[in-house]
């Protein structure tokens, strides 16, 4: 699906890669509805869009429910339809073990990750039905398809993301709606601040490897888009780590797990 003058609707809008998503979904021609929880966040990425109403923001949690049904209407009043929504909003976990995690992070990391993804997905997904042509990217992880210690939870949700949106891939296929997973690697964003998951001694991917930059990653995705693709691997680490797991998954998450060593956990 081509992105010019498609209605794009962009959780996580305000920092990292969304910001990204909606500043280059704005390039590509495309009106952009970008969702975040922090006004402030909002207001920065409109005033260096200055896109006029070309660029609409709203304020909400994804995992509220009441408000995410909201939303549509919004978007719809604003932009005259919707035409893609792009689940980009999460959060990660302090670095601990399962045995350490308290079950008010695990749920959040749940409740943002998953419901929220599933919230914004069947909310906006009798709308895209509607139109000539629609699409669902949902961001899910690296993290989602091999296992990365001290963030089991996050892991959890992230992999839940990936079955659900293949599932909708699959009951989607003779519609109107394309359906794409993206899975980043390493992303250089401010990810662990955001989700108030204390500080870490070297980079999430846990080898200090270099990490793809927020715009990298959004160009990535949105070419994916636009190309219908399915599995949307973004960044190196991604690509060699699923490549690895099919190939040799006890030594993968043998291999994962000497890596995250180097966090401070």
């Amino acid at each position: 699906m081509k992105l010019q003058e498609k209605v794009v609707v962009i959780t996580g809008g305000g920092n990292g890669m969304g910001r990204e998503l909606v500043l280059q979904a704005l390039k590509r021609g495309a009106r952009v509805a970008a969702l975040d929880i922090r006004q402030e966040s909002l207001d920065e990425v409109a005033s260096i869009a200055n896109a006029g109403d070309r660029l609409s923001t709203h304020l909400a949690n994804i995992a509220e429910r009441d408000r995410v049904a909201e939303l549509p209407d919004e978007v719809i009043a604003h932009h005259g339809a919707v035409d893609c929504i792009i689940n980009n909003a999460g959060i990660i976990q302090p670095f601990v073990d399962v045995s350490e995690v308290g079950f008010d992070i695990v749920d959040r990391v749940i409740n943002v990750n998953l419901h929220g993804t599933i919230n914004m997905t069947k909310t906006f997904l009798p709308h895209l039905l509607k139109r000539p042509e629609g699409h669902v990217l949902n961001v899910s992880s690296m993290g989602g398809f091999i296992p990365f210690p001290g963030q089991s939870i996050y892991g959890a949700a992230k992999a839940g993301v990936k079955l659900l949106t293949e599932g909708l891939y699959a009951e989607l296929l003779e519609t109107n709606v394309g359906v794409s997973i993206a899975m980043p690697g390493a992303i250089g964003t401010d990810i662990v601040k955001n989700s108030g998951a204390g500080d870490i001694s070297a980079d999430a991917d846990g080898g200090g490897h270099k990490t793809l930059a927020p715009a990298d990653a959004a160009k990535i995705m949105l070419d994916g888009i636009e190309r219908n693709r399915f599995y949307i691997y973004v960044g190196s680490d991604a690509k060699f780590m699923s490549f690895l797991r099919r190939i040799a998954p006890q030594w993968a998450v043998r291999f994962i797990q000497k890596q995250m060593k180097n966090i401070a956990r």
